[in-house]
């Protein structure tokens, strides 16, 4: 069993009201511990470190599975936002002793599909979701710095036609943040998280651009090396792809998985092609370079449009109604439009070349 501590700062006062909402909400908390604080250390924004003193705060320590962690978190914030001083903090828990039992776990296992309760989403909370997309997300010289070192390792294997060089470009991964960050951008109607994705993924796919032109105007490229002859190309193979490699880059960082080895699966549906039309349009070859750019766009569409389909399926949503139904429009306004684009493209790669898987 994953597990997850909430820690929280509240007036003493509202002790007896976080039992009992604990208890009526019947979650399955694994423990609830709460000490006194004599002060609290803050740092104002772009102000001095310094000790408040709020009289009478407790600390609690709240120890929950990962399945519950959201439940837990949102009926906090919903109930104690207003607090004064009130300050939550959610940690990973690398393991617990005594260990959670589970013999809860191995009586599900065993009954009967009838007496099954319904089984719980093994995802992570929202809100540590957004911290994990939202605040890596955005323009800084380190992301540009492994944009140029990517390009310049895909574009080299790429001319070599060595894959294992371009699966080690692949794992610097830069460009998996900015497009699993839009889509859970769409999910939440989160504009400002929506412009730092998008403006993450123009200059990186610009950079990726420029580099591999300059490499193109200088290096000897030959068309007919199999790594780039099969980026010229687009067929319903390349497609299904790209919609896998989507769907795998938001359930990693749902999930929990290693993003740098599913950051892999995402990398390989764009950085190649978009390695490749540089390469083509710096050495000359202008057509087929057109190619790889057709093929990076149709990779591009169907990466954020599963993005967004597996985190609607993983139940993601605001926490207030408002916010949700607004959510909601943009989330079914923004499938529509990339299943939109995605049949337009569909239907010109049908049009242009036989069918290829």
């Amino acid at each position: 069993m994953v597990l997850r501590l909430i820690e929280m700062v509240l007036p003493e006062e509202e002790k007896e009201g976080l039992e009992r909402l604990l208890t009526l909400n019947k979650l399955s908390v694994l423990g609830v511990w709460a000490s006194p604080l004599e002060g609290i250390w803050e740092r104002p924004v772009e102000g001095v470190l310094k000790k408040t003193f709020i009289e009478r705060q407790i600390l609690v320590k709240i120890l929950v599975s990962t399945a519950d962690s959201e439940a837990v978190i949102d009926l906090l914030e919903k109930r104690f936002r207003r607090a004064e001083g009130c300050r939550l903090v959610v940690l990973p828990v690398a393991a617990s002793l005594p260990r959670p039992d589970l013999a809860e776990e191995e009586a599900e296992a065993k009954a009967s599909p009838e007496e099954k309760p319904k089984k719980k989403s093994r995802r992570i909370g929202r809100e540590e979701l957004y911290a994990d997309l939202a605040y890596t997300t955005g323009l800084s010289r380190i992301y540009v710095f492994m944009v140029i070192l990517s390009s310049i390792v895909a574009a080299i294997g790429v001319l070599r036609g060595n894959v294992a060089v371009i699966i080690g470009a692949m794992v610097i991964a830069p460009l998996l943040g900015p497009n699993v960050s839009f889509s859970l951008a769409t999910i939440l109607g989160d504009g400002s998280l929506a412009r730092r994705a998008l403006e993450a993924n123009l200059v990186g796919v610009g950079t990726a651009i420029v580099i591999s032109y300059l490499l193109g105007s200088v290096l000897s490229v030959d068309p007919a090396t199999p790594e780039i002859a099969t980026r010229t190309g687009v067929g319903l193979g390349e497609v299904a792809l790209a919609l896998a490699s989507g769907s795998a880059g938001a359930l990693a960082f749902t999930t929990g998985v290693s993003a740098t080895l599913i950051g892999v699966m995402v990398a390989v549906a764009l950085l190649p092609p978009l390695v490749t039309f540089g390469l083509l349009m710096g050495s000359g070859h202008q057509s087929l370079a057109w190619g790889a750019m057709l093929l990076f766009i149709a990779n591009f569409i169907s990466v954020n449009l599963s993005g967004v389909a597996t985190f609607l399926a993983q139940g993601i949503r605001p926490l207030g109604w408002r916010e949700a139904k607004r959510a909601k429009r943009a989330s079914l306004t923004a499938m529509a439009l990339w299943l939109l684009m995605l049949a337009v493209l569909v239907a010109i790669i049908l049009r242009s070349q036989p069918i290829s898987i």
